[in-house]
């Protein structure tokens, strides 16, 4: 019953979420190219705000924990399953202070109107998945710009999101490129839960009435651990954070 609910409101939602897409699309041109990175930053910070009120119409809430606990003044990595795009919508705007920076599959990078806009122009990186190689050099340049900036990566291990919430088996190298050059930056686990629910059904239509939950685990500073160490803890946090899936 639920699903055949959906479909009308999911007509409704994907023409308010696709107008905020093509809205700002100008707006983030004209920021950063007339008043540079923060007020592109921000134009950004309020798109991804007027992206969860969309979901809003599909009873979306949102919890975000223990978010007074992560570092400031400092590089941070946060390291996250993933369930679907809202993961990064959500992270955007509450964990906005932070300035995060995602690494992403190259194909998101063209054809979005202001997704790709903001992957190539605000900060984050694109590699293609299917030639290891090309994305060390792209990690690490990433890791040396938070470093430097003292801004935030995130990067989702699991390689892919799950269709079901149940996290998949961490790869460990981008991780260890952007420890290794960011050796003054702490690790933040991130566990992500019901985001998987808002696609349960695939794109079209949407679910409804989920309740996302984004809690943060104890940072740990990267020159605090050996790498081995700090994989395990890290996955461990994570992967216990996720409490609901079928």
């Amino acid at each position: 019953m639920q699903k055949i609910i959906s479909y009308p409101i999911s007509v409704i939602y994907y023409l308010c979420f696709g107008l905020c897409l093509v809205v700002f699309h100008p707006i983030q041109w004209i920021c950063l190219n007339v008043f540079g990175y923060q007020a592109h930053k921000i134009s950004v910070d309020y798109l991804n705000f007027f992206l969860l009120r969309c979901t809003n119409l599909v009873g979306t809430r949102y919890t975000i924990e223990n978010r007074e606990t992560i570092p400031t003044g400092v590089p941070l990595i946060f390291v996250s399953n993933h369930q679907s795009m809202y993961d990064i919508v959500a992270m955007i705007w509450y964990f906005r202070r932070f300035h995060c920076k995602f690494v992403s599959k190259k194909e998101l990078g063209s054809g979005i109107p202001s997704v790709s806009f903001n992957l190539r122009h605000g900060g984050s990186v694109l590699i293609d998945r299917k030639d290891p190689k090309q994305a060390i050099p792209v990690i690490k340049g990433l890791s040396e710009y938070i470093e430097k900036n003292k801004r935030s990566a995130v990067i989702f291990p699991e390689g892919t999101r799950s269709k079901t919430g149940k996290p998949k088996e961490f790869a460990q190298s981008g991780l260890k490129i952007l420890c290794k050059y960011a050796p003054s930056a702490y690790v933040v686990p991130v566990s992500i839960n019901n985001s998987w629910k808002m696609v349960k059904y695939g794109f079209f239509p949407v679910g409804l009435g989920n309740h996302l939950t984004f809690t943060a685990h104890k940072a740990m500073a990267v020159k605090d651990y050996d790498f081995a160490e700090l994989m395990r803890l890290t996955e461990k946090a994570v992967v216990e954070g996720v409490n609901e899936y079928k």
